[in-house]
This record gives C-alpha cells, structure tokens and sequence, in this order.
C-alpha cells in the first residue's frame, strides 16, 4: 500500500495488503497464536517469533468495522458492472485456492472474501482485516489482460489464505478495535492520489500510528511466498502463466514513464530484476494455458477492454474528463479496431454521465455495429452495450426503456445483480414519469420483491437495500421501505440513523391496525439488535469490553 512522499519513509516495506494486515499487532491478544489452536495448519514457516494475535472472529469484526467506515468514504464506488467483472476474476481464483487446500474450513466461513473498488486513479489494490480486498480503479485502468489483473487479486488473496495478518505480528502492543480500526482508516486516506499528505497525516497522527511505525516492516520472504503461490493459484485458476510477469513489467515500465506518485502498488512491491525474473522463469516452466477449459470460461481481451475503459471514466466524472472521453468516441477519430471499440463505449458512458443521450445513443449504435463486424456473436459485449443502452435510454422515455428490458433476448431473464438493479431504477424511472401507468406500477413490486431476496442473501449490499428502500417507498410499503434504509446506514456504520429510522417507522403505525404486521416484527427485532449493538460499541470505546 502506498503513502505519498512526505509520509513515505516510516511506511515505506509497506505491502498492498498489510495497511490491514500488521495493524493487527495493536489490536487486543490474550490468546494463543491463532495458527497454534490450528493443529492441522502447513503454512510454511518464515521464521516467526512467538506471537500474539488476534483470532478469526475477531480480526473479521476488525474488518467489519473498517469497512464501516470505508463504505462511507465518496471515494468507495459500487460499480455493479465492474463490481460484476471483478468477481468473475475472483471466483476461479478463489476455487483455485481451496482445490489447492490454502482456505481452511474456519477461514472459510468466517472471511468476506469480498472486491470492493476505489475510486483512485492510482495503481493499487489492498487487503484488509477479514478478507475485504479493495481495488483502485486505476489498477484496472492500466491493465490490458484480464490475466494482468487477476494476477493483482491473486498475489493480494495469498496474503490472507497464507494468513501474512498474524504471520507479522512480532512484538505486538495491545490496544482497542475501534483505534486500530481507526489508523486503518488513516492509512487508507493516505494512500488516495488526491488527499493531501498533512490531512492523512493528522488522521494516521490521531490513530496513533507512532506507537506501532516499527512493527510496519513487511518481510521480503512474504511478498515472494506471495508472488510464488499467487502465481499457482492464477495457473491452475486457468489464467495465462506469463500474467503476473507481465503485470510486472506494465507497472515497473509505466513507473519509468511517469510515475507523479500513482504507482504505489509498485512502491510497496519492490519491484526487483529477480522478482521480474522469477515471473518469467515460472511462465516458461508452462508451456501453455490456452488451450484449458476455465482459461475459456474467463472474460475475453474484449471484455476487459470496455471494463478497462469503464473504470478510466468512472475514477475522473468531472466534466472536462467526461469531454475528453467522448471526443475520443467522436466519428473520424482514428483508431485500430480493438482500441475504437473502448473508444466509442467510453464515449456513449461519459455522454450518459453528461445526460446528453443523443449522442450516447450515436456512440452506442457505431459501438454495436463494430461487434457485429469484428466479433460476431459475441454475447458478452452486446450484453454491456445493452445494459448502457437501456441505461441511456431510460433518461429519454422510462415507459420505452422498461418495455424494452421485460423483451430482450439478453437480459429478461436475468437475475444477475447488474441488470436487477437497473430493473428496478428503471422501473423507479417508469414510476415517476407515469405515476399512474400499471406497467410502471407491476415493474416496481416485482423489482420489490427482487431485491427483498437478494438481501436475504446478501445481508451486506449497501446498494441492493438502498434501492429496495426507493422501490418499497414508491410501492406503498412504508415500513418496509423504512426498515431497508435502516439496514443502509446500519452497514454504514451509522448506527444512531439506523435507529432513528427503525423508531419513526414504530411511531407511524401506532395505533394503525391494518400495518403490516410481519413486517413491524422484524423492526422491532432489528431494533433491539441495534440498540444492543450500539451499546457494545459504547462501552468498548471505552475500554470497559
């Protein structure tokens, strides 16, 4: 993980993943070393001194309690789209690391193996406490290989299957969750391309960060059991052998380039002629990956080129980026094929983003027509184009827009989490252009009831309970539309909300005997889980839990 130059030299060995990882030392111990109450670990020794550390439970509500407050930061971004891509490079790496053995049963249960993104333009990615992995958008901006990538979010999954976290907890200090959590959250500020380095100094200052500065020396050996078991988990993931080499040699050149402090993956993963060199030696030993089965099944080059190009407008939405990003799609533009594709999808988002959907439309239609030229049946990127396109033209006629999703031979029957929640902003579209419309009105309780179970399932997606708040309100469900903004914030961190919320909810069915009364059970549950929550969290500030 990177911190600009006036914070550099006390963090310099700083991984990518232990911003989290060796801020663990601080947090409360008292028990055995987590890999000492696991007889059955083979984790290769490094050398490690006897340690204290934190157990699984705990070190996932340490995450937990970051992510709180990450979530809340403007520059967490879920893209459902990228978010959607992401985990379709994470998924074969992850069945690749249990086939292999490295996540153990506990680990397993208790991580959130979950991608977030950034939205920075500096090249980076990072893991946190609990198996949260965070992903700039700049990182996927430089790569032009899906493999490039994953290679990224393979080296990073090492670090917290190899449980690096207590591996470098060496003479440990004992101090509160919530002040670990918060120089966690200092560093994490420190390392975004546009904070200024006093503000996050003054934040990582706050968290005392002091107190620890030399317990932040990452062991070399780590990063190369890294890079080593990274590499054979991306293999034997299907990905190509020559990724993680690759991706090495794009970052060291890039930085040669122009570096402007935007490469702190490279900074906080020396990159040495033998680190390249073992890459390369690794990639020979294969001859080829091409040809497997999963290699197949993962994105295409042109998949990763409109995602690529996804992220480069989305990590910079002002307008004179927007601009550029749209004269880059303007007719005549010269361009070799593969590169105008990226070109033109670039331009009808940053058009969309202008909420001018004329000329996105025109960037869409040349866009769509250059698949159909180059690609032939090429589902997947038509399936992108259709999702912008419906996007698009959502802004124009909802009523059309929703007409169009229930009829296309892409997306009317699928339930993935993009195109879910593009139903349901639709039909929200749909609903307040024609308030009266049955479609409008059909739309939104099936998107209601959509969402309801994509939350049971997925008790964490900020989004999917944000918009279930927006559908179950414009349906007439008002407690239900309560309590999915209640768990919003909740996720948040922002407990006191998420109280206030589940209360007015209570009072303004008081007395009403037609409430839903299901629903005003589950409130009441929420509410007294919360409230309990809100006092552990009281008395732990205060040293008393």
């Amino acid at each position: 993980m990177f911190v600009p130059a006036e914070l550099r030299r006390p963090w310099l060995r700083l991984s990518s993943w232990l911003l989290g990882a060796t801020l663990l030392s601080v947090a409360p111990g008292g028990t055995a070393p987590v890999w000492a109450q696991s007889p059955t670990s083979t984790l290769p020794s490094l050398g490690d001194q006897d340690i204290e550390a934190l157990d699984l439970p705990a070190e996932r509500k340490l995450g937990d309690q970051i992510m709180r407050s990450v979530r809340r930061d403007p520059a967490y971004l879920d893209d459902p789209l990228l978010g959607e891509y992401l985990d379709r490079l994470w998924q074969p790496l992850l069945q690749s690391a249990r086939v292999r053995g490295d996540i153990s049963p506990d680990l397993e249960r208790i991580d959130a193996w979950e991608l977030f993104q950034v939205r920075d333009r500096s090249v980076n990615a990072f893991a946190l406490p609990g198996g949260f992995v965070g992903v700039h958008l700049g990182l996927i901006a430089l790569t032009t290989r899906p493999d490039e990538l994953a290679s990224v979010l393979a080296h990073e999954l090492t670090h917290v299957t190899q449980r690096h976290i207590v591996r470098s907890m060496i003479n440990s200090q004992r101090q509160s969750l919530a002040s670990t959590a918060a120089l966690i959250v200092g560093l994490l500020l420190a390392t975004r391309s546009n904070v200024s380095p006093n503000a996050a100094q003054a934040v990582i200052t706050t968290g005392q960060a002091a107190a620890i500065q030399g317990q932040l020396n990452f062991s070399r050996d780590m990063e190369r059991e890294a890079d080593r078991i990274g590499w054979q988990i991306l293999t034997q993931a299907g990905f190509a052998p020559n990724g993680m080499a690759a991706m090495f040699e794009k970052l060291d050149s890039s930085h040669h380039l122009n570096d402007s402090n935007q490469y702190p993956y490279l900074r906080s993963h020396p990159l040495t002629i033998e680190r390249i060199a073992d890459a390369r030696l690794r990639a020979g030993d294969v001859p080829t990956a091409g040809s497997t089965e999963a290699l197949r099944q993962h994105p295409s080059p042109a998949e990763h080129l409109l995602m690529q190009v996804r992220s480069r407008v989305l990590m910079d939405t002002s307008e004179p980026s927007l601009r550029r990003a749209q004269m880059l799609g303007a007719p005549g533009s010269p361009d070799v094929t593969a590169t105008r594709l990226g070109a033109l999808y670039g331009a009808a988002l940053a058009s969309s983003l202008l909420r001018e959907p004329t000329t996105a439309e025109q960037a869409l239609a040349a866009g769509r027509q250059l698949i159909r030229s180059h690609h032939g049946d090429a589902p997947a990127l038509h399936r992108v184009f259709e999702l912008l396109h419906l996007e698009i033209l959502a802004q124009r006629n909802a009523l059309q827009a929703l007409a169009q999703l229930q009829t296309s031979p892409l997306l009317a029957q699928e339930d993935t989490r993009p195109t879910l929640l593009l139903r349901a902003q639709v039909a929200l579209a749909a609903w307040r252009a024609a308030p009266d419309a049955t479609a409008a009105h059909t739309a939104l309780r099936q998107s209601t009831q959509a969402l309801q179970t994509r939350v049971v399932l997925h008790r964490q997606d900020v989004l999917a309970w944000q918009t279930l708040a927006q559908t179950a309100q414009a349906s007439g469900q008002a407690l239900r539309a309560a309590r999915a903004s209640a768990e919003a914030v909740a996720i948040q961190g922002d407990l006191p909300g998420a109280i206030d919320r589940l209360r007015t909810a209570q009072q303004s069915v008081r007395g009403d005997a037609s409430a839903d009364y299901v629903e005003l059970s589950v409130i009441q549950s929420r509410l007294r889980e919360l409230e309990a929550e809100r006092r552990h969290q009281a008395a732990q500030a205060k040293g008393e839990d």
